[in-house]
């Protein structure tokens, strides 16, 4: 670690250009645990940025894998002219993520994220950072609002899945279920384990954190909603998704004092029962929630 640390700040010292250097993420954070994986997300804070546009930083610390300049990027349609940014993996395992801004763009970098620590101020103009911690990082409360935003999503998704499935359209099924239902079950996951903890907590990335702070039942029910790609195990995934789903809003909302009243849980889910059982050639729906045979107690 301080080999690479080394290389970033002598190349800085070296540069006249370069003004200031500041370290964000991972590195940063106090409470990290030791990791060789863990990016150098590092800012490059320079006079003129306009030289910078034309340099290849990729070739000047180490052995590159593969390197990505992000600020410039055809497939992605993207053009940012007031940074430079080069995404690089080196073949002896470090990865710096490199920005590169000018110097009086510096408040940004320095306050958008508190897991920020200067490590070069050449001219002594930027402030002096409070301590790094986690805290742009934590998990907000919800609003009234935002809890039921969350809860409409899903159930408003969810049928989507099922008609992927009854279509033979896996791809369309597992893509929705990762792109929309997963988050927004990830996120009330966020919000409970807010309510057992504080919201003064960070989930990490991926929500990887919440296996340590959520109940055993909740950590492995959610493990059990990820899917093979085929239709009876997408069905599988999603029934479960939506039976934990509902025991997590029911938690949440008893302890954050919201009631729920929609009857979404029961009301999609029979739907989504009917639509697994109907067969491949049907030409119309005929649903009624309160038939009895469409009837599901989610419990």
């Amino acid at each position: 670690e301080m080999c690479i640390r080394d290389s970033i700040l002598g190349y800085a010292n070296a540069d006249e250009n370069i003004r200031a250097v500041i370290l964000n993420g991972s590195r940063a954070n106090p409470n990290r645990k030791p990791d060789p994986f863990n990016d150098f997300d590092i800012v490059y804070l320079v006079r003129d940025l306009t030289p910078c546009k034309e340099k290849a930083y990729y070739k000047d610390f180490g052995e590159i894998l593969v390197f990505e300049r992000t600020d410039e990027s055809e497939l992605f349609k993207e053009h940012f002219p007031e940074f430079v940014c080069y995404l690089m993996q080196f073949a002896d395992g470090n990865r710096i993520d490199l920005t590169v801004s000018s110097i009086d763009r510096w408040e940004g970098y320095c306050y958008d994220d508190r897991l920020s620590v200067v490590l070069l101020d050449k001219d002594n103009a930027l402030p002096k950072l409070p301590e790094p911690n986690e805290s742009t990082h934590y998990v907000k409360k919800p609003t009234e609002r935002m809890f039921f935003d969350c809860r409409t999503e899903f159930w408003w998704v969810s049928p989507y899945v099922s008609k992927g499935l009854w279509r033979g359209q896996l791809l369309f099924a597992q893509t929705h279920m990762e792109s929309c239902i997963r988050k927004m079950l990830l996120q009330m996951m966020k919000w409970y384990a807010g309510t057992l903890h504080g919201f003064d907590y960070s989930a990490g990335k991926c929500g990887d954190a919440l296996k340590d702070l959520l109940p055993a039942d909740i950590w492995n029910g959610y493990l059990e909603t990820f899917a093979a790609c085929t239709e009876e195990d997408i069905w599988r995934a999603l029934f479960k998704a939506g039976e934990l789903f509902t025991k997590l809003t029911k938690r949440t909302a008893k302890a954050l004092g919201f009631t729920v009243t929609d009857e979404y849980d029961r009301r999609v889910t029979s739907f989504l029962k009917y639509t697994k059982d109907l067969p491949r050639n049907a030409k119309t729906l005929d649903f009624h929630v309160d038939r009895p045979q469409a009837k599901c107690n989610m419990g």
